[in-house]
């Protein structure tokens, strides 16, 4: 792919004595889910491409090496959030995080990508010049700053960021003279072994942490969940019933795809079904609920959301535990507003106090693209919400940049997967056609839309940081997973796309 005349690259990070920086084909910015999958297409569908994994932390596995909560686990089922070409090897679907991040780098081992990981490097600033054809990027390393060039840049280091939680403003905390800790800060030796611990939140963190800290020798004395307004809550089973019975009877290579298969039709029925018929999901929700928790128990005000099934991400519990737990009288779930902290736990709008030896703040996330870098274009500063997205993974005007989004309604490594095999499919014609730049251009008649539709409060605080979607193909984000296996798949790569040709660069 690489079009430059100069000398091979040396193992030092510099090139001709040091002259110049470093050049690769493409370079994974990640070395999560995202960035290890990119990978292993790379090395599957494009062998021979020079490239690197840059990773800002000292481990792999994103998500599921940085947090440590008690219960971490996956709220996705892992036939769909593993790897479509190194599927899950167990029958679990709601895997623990432990588990996960082992299968992560089981992953990078067997395809070899682990050894194009460089820890400990944190990407600044992302430059564009159009003149040279590449990429020069800025590099904080434990060596000191450090520049690389490429071709093209993938950016897999997910939405959020990795360094800060959301907090918001919580009244008095400075009278409480407890513990407060956010769970993506959590602290190995945090010991709430019989202590009264409040868990502020309603989303797939907190109904986790809940029944996970009432269980073990270690557990607290009791769990209540406050939270300001109820999430969905749907009971699935541990394990998949359809990948037991198969993985008895047929080899995984026949199991595999089938379990996929139809679990994806599953989360999709799912999803068009909540959108289309509101009320009956709704309903069927509700009496799951009432169904799994003590008699007389407030449903309505604890586990009834004001919006729609799947307006917000819906939170999934293995075998019920959370249910469990407040059966147990181990867990209660308190719904109401913070009035503010005392200096023993917390009071609230309705009077009530909650004590509380442990606060912990599982409030969400903040969004950040790009992992807080600065991009650039010939010399011009970069404004994101001036881009629109072009099929979900790339920008209009900003040449030879992937950037990946999963989905917000199924699991994450699905678009994951299309998105890298598009981008492999997308090298393979430039090559064939001798285009060495990939440019979305906006159309003008299309119309603005939001990037994520969608209502989750971490996505309505930032949505005016990020880039916008259009009102049509290829400009929209599809949530759908069966129409982006076919578009991403099938589309013509250079439709909305202009190219330009490889330019041979000679050292002055």
């Amino acid at each position: 792919m690489s079009t430059d005349v100069d000398a091979p690259v040396d193992t030092t990070g510099a090139r001709g004595g040091g002259s110049e920086p470093e050049h690769l084909d493409v370079v994974i910015v990640g070395a999560g889910l995202s960035g290890i999958g990119t990978a292993c297409h790379l090395e599957r569908e494009q062998p021979g491409r020079d490239y690197a994994i840059l990773e800002a932390r000292e481990d792999l596995g994103g998500t599921w090496s940085l947090f440590q909560y008690p219960g971490i686990r996956s709220d996705s089922d892992m036939h769909t959030l593993g790897f479509k070409f190194r599927p899950w090897p167990d029958t679990v679907a709601l895997a623990d995080g432990a588990s996960i991040l082992e299968y992560v780098r089981d992953t990078a081992e067997e395809y070899g990508v682990d050894r194009r990981i460089r820890y400990g490097t944190r990407v600044t600033h992302a430059a564009w010049s159009s003149e040279d054809q590449r990429w020069t990027l800025a590099l904080t390393t434990a060596a000191g700053e450090k520049l690389l060039t490429c071709s093209f840049l993938l950016w897999c280091s997910g939405y959020y960021r990795y360094d800060a939680g959301y907090t918001p403003e919580l009244p008095g905390i400075e009278n409480y003279g407890g513990t407060v800790i956010h769970p993506q800060h959590w602290d190995p030796e945090l010991d709430y072994a019989g202590k009264r611990v409040v868990v502020i939140g309603s989303g797939a963190t907190a109904v986790t942490l809940v029944p996970a800290m009432t269980q073990g020798e270690g557990r607290a004395a009791h769990v209540t969940q406050l939270q300001r307004t109820p999430s969905y809550v749907l009971s699935i089973g541990r394990t998949d019933p359809v990948a037991e019975f198969l993985n008895r009877w047929v080899p995984s290579w026949v199991a595999d795809p089938i379990v996929r298969t139809k679990n994806i039709t599953q989360l999709i029925a799912l999803y068009q079904i909540s959108q289309r018929f509101p009320r009956f999901v709704k309903g069927l929700l509700r009496k799951g609920a009432a169904a799994q928790l003590p008699e007389g128990y407030a449903v309505d005000t604890h586990f009834n959301p004001p919006y729609d099934p799947w307006d917000q991400r819906m939170c999934m519990v293995p075998d019920g535990d959370l249910f469990k737990a407040i059966r147990r009288g181990d867990a209660d779930i308190v719904t109401d507003r913070i009035e503010t902290f005392t200096g023993t736990g917390i009071r609230l709008q309705s009077g009530r106090e909650l004590e509380a030896d442990i606060v912990i703040t599982a409030t969400g996330l903040n969004l950040q693209l790009f992992g807080g870098a600065d991009l650039e274009v010939d010399g011009e500063p970069v404004n994101l919400p001036d881009t629109m997205a072009y099929r979900g993974m790339m920008l209009s005007g900003i040449p030879n940049l992937v950037f990946m989004i999963g989905y917000t309604n199924a699991s994450w490594t699905l678009k994951v997967d299309l998105v890298a095999e598009y981008f492999c499919r997308l090298l393979g014609w430039m090559d064939t056609h001798g285009k060495a730049v990939a440019v979305p251009q906006r159309d003008p008649a299309v119309q603005e839309r939001p990037l994520l539709d969608f209502d989750a409060g971490y996505v309505k605080r930032s949505l005016h940081e990020l880039p916008t979607g259009g009102d049509r193909a290829p400009w929209t984000l599809a949530m759908n997973y069966a129409i982006d296996a076919v578009t991403l798949r099938r589309a013509r790569v250079d439709e909305g796309m202009r190219f330009e040709p490889a330019r041979a660069r000679v050292r002055a």
